[in-house]
């Protein structure tokens, strides 16, 4: 389980240091699949460290004025997610999760534009919140907004405010008793994977054309959320 958890992160971590997230979208369905108990906790810790790895490189190109109403709009979010977390089963709970990151890759593919402004960045914020703490995937709301941005402004708007959102979300679930300490100490043994796919990202990041990657990141997600719909929904 250790080592398929950490080749998932670091091919999560390679594709977040190359178009801004991936450790969510790719991580949730694995990490759900070997172990349940493991969602959103260890997801949420991993996101918050992963953030600091990318804005050693691209904290330049943050937009704050974005984040200035995404961020704010995701702290009601993160109380409905904590309530969902609490409400629903681990079966459920890995339909959310399965459901989410098919949808997530459906609007993807469709990479349809949304326009930038108050009304989307706060719904955004508030959809990331609930979508993040239930089921560690709060990047696509928010993704979707910058998708035809600077990539490197994506990739440190996005870092910023999975930063902030993953903290949120986990002194939420701290504050409502469902956080473990076995937890936190497995998402630190996992952190190397978080340099090592932060290292092969920019490797890649010059010899690798975008639409490839993104394809093949698309087809594992896929595959992995219909995998974790099917073992939830059959029990």
């Amino acid at each position: 389980m250790l080592a398929l958890l950490a080749f998932t992160f670091t091919v999560g971590a390679t594709t977040q240091g190359l178009v801004g997230m991936g450790v969510g979208m790719v991580g949730a369905p694995v990490t759900a699949l070997v172990e349940p108990r493991l969602v959103p906790a260890l997801l949420l810790w991993i996101a918050l460290a992963m953030p600091v790895v990318t804005l050693s490189r691209d904290r330049h190109a943050i937009d704050w004025r974005g984040l200035a109403w995404a961020v704010p709009a995701r702290i009601p979010g993160t109380a409905f997610g904590v309530l969902l977390v609490g409400w629903f089963s681990e079966r459920e709970i890995g339909l959310f999760v399965g459901g989410m990151v098919l949808l997530s890759v459906a609007l993807t593919v469709r990479a349809f534009r949304v326009p930038v402004n108050r009304v989307t960045l706060v719904g955004a914020g508030f959809t990331s919140g609930v979508t993040g703490t239930a089921s560690s995937i709060g990047g696509p709301p928010i993704g979707l907004l910058y998708q035809h941005h600077d990539p490197a402004q994506i990739r440190s708007t996005l870092a910023v405010y999975f930063l902030a959102g993953a903290a949120f979300s986990l002194i939420g679930l701290g504050l409502s008793g469902q956080l473990e300490s076995s937890t936190f100490w497995l998402a630190v043994l996992l952190l190397p994977c978080l340099v090592i796919g932060f290292v092969v990202s920019r490797l890649l990041h010059r010899v690798l054309p975008r639409h490839q990657l993104r394809a093949g990141v698309l087809l594992v997600c896929g595959l992995s959320a219909t995998a974790l719909l099917v073992r939830s929904a059959l029990g």
